[in-house]
């Protein structure tokens, strides 16, 4: 039987070792965790932030209609039109030659507090050739993501399930490399009058509204352009 005092010695080493392994635990914590992301807003919009980019598009440049589509990603208007709307018009309109689409950020900041994070992650997912489809995932995935307090976590899960490089889309979103662009597209539309998400832009006027752009809407738009003819 080992002595009283030796017992006593046993009892602290372990209690030592138990330390150890908290603090090598909670060190490894440190270091694997990733810093929090945040997409600032009212950013200096440089030129470089604009320059050449227009916007996300989705068409070709020949097609005789452009709809310019400002949305916010936290709006449950602009889910729903991407949802039910846009499967329709982007087979029946967008891959035929007919419509070309562009798509705006509007983020919504006072009611939609994830707004900016969310278009930024579909912007770093544009530099890996992977917009559309960060786009659409992001979309489908609003009722997850809108409800947490911090949906940088299922963003970057989204990315690694459409095989983007994570490291790289970490280092964008860590740096807000796409903030002044997000910012330079919501003055845009501030400076058209755009009053609500979603709202469109077809030949110089404002649509708004989830129900006023539909797959109809927009055959109509081109059948009577196609009968007044070549201007």
């Amino acid at each position: 039987m080992a002595a009283p005092q030796d017992r006593g010695l046993s009892g602290f080493y372990r209690a030592i070792g138990a330390a150890a392994l908290l603090g090598a635990a909670a060190i490894g914590y440190l270091v694997v965790r990733r810093p929090a992301v945040s997409i600032p807003a009212n950013v200096t919009v440089l030129e470089a932030d604009t320059a050449g980019f227009r916007g996300y598009l989705l068409g070709a440049d020949s097609a005789p209609l452009e709809v310019t589509e400002y949305a916010d990603y936290q709006c449950p208007a602009c889910q729903q039109f991407t949802l039910v709307q846009m499967p329709s018009i982007e087979e029946r309109l967008i891959r035929t030659g007919r419509v070309r689409w562009r798509y705006r950020d509007f983020p919504l900041d006072q009611i939609h507090p994830h707004a900016r994070l969310v278009a930024h992650a579909a912007a770093c997912a544009a530099d890996q050739g992977k917009y559309w489809d960060m786009h659409r995932r992001i979309y489908r995935g609003q009722p997850e993501w809108s409800v947490q307090r911090d949906a940088s976590g299922t963003l970057r899960r989204y990315a690694r399930e459409l095989g983007l490089d994570l490291a790289a889309y970490d280092t964008c979103m860590q740096t807000a490399k796409y903030a002044g662009r997000i910012e330079a597209s919501k003055r845009e539309g501030e400076r058209l009058g755009v009053p609500s998400t979603p709202t469109f832009l077809i030949n110089g006027r404002l649509y708004s509204g989830m129900g006023t752009v539909t797959y109809d809407v927009l055959k109509g738009m081109l059948d009577s352009l196609a009968r007044a003819g070549p201007r």
